[in-house]
């Protein structure tokens, strides 16, 4: 069974940084692109960044661009983003997701095929 868990969310002023991280169990990690989305309330899911299996290809959606950083420990089995600059906007469950097949920067959920159960981020104004 492949399981993903978020953690490191929680509340942080305006232009402060968190890390969010995602371990990963079952299945070989070094195989799987992986992606963070967020969901806001009323909202639908949204793409932040994602990675490729490699580790050599990164994307981002234009909000983020500059902020945000994901990265990824293959020996830890786990993937991160770093969150600087932090804006209020960005208040949102905040999932990771992984995928086996051809991944080069879909902005669609659909792409992925594995999710955690998310991590909640709240940025006071």
């Amino acid at each position: 069974q492949v399981q993903l868990v978020e953690s490191g969310g929680g509340l942080v002023q305006a232009g402060g940084s968190l890390r969010l991280s995602c371990a990963r169990s079952g299945g070989t990690f070094s195989r799987y692109a992986m992606g963070w989305f967020r969901q806001a309330p009323g909202k639908e899911r949204e793409y932040v960044a994602a990675m490729s299996r490699s580790g050599g290809s990164t994307y981002y959606a234009d909000s983020v661009k500059g902020r945000f950083t994901i990265s990824r420990d293959n020996a830890k089995n786990t993937v991160y983003l770093q969150m600087n600059s932090l804006k209020p906007e960005d208040t949102a469950v905040y999932y990771c997701a992984a995928t086996s097949g051809y991944y080069s920067g879909n902005h669609s959920p659909a792409a992925f095929d594995s999710w955690g159960q998310g991590t909640q981020v709240t940025v006071s104004s």
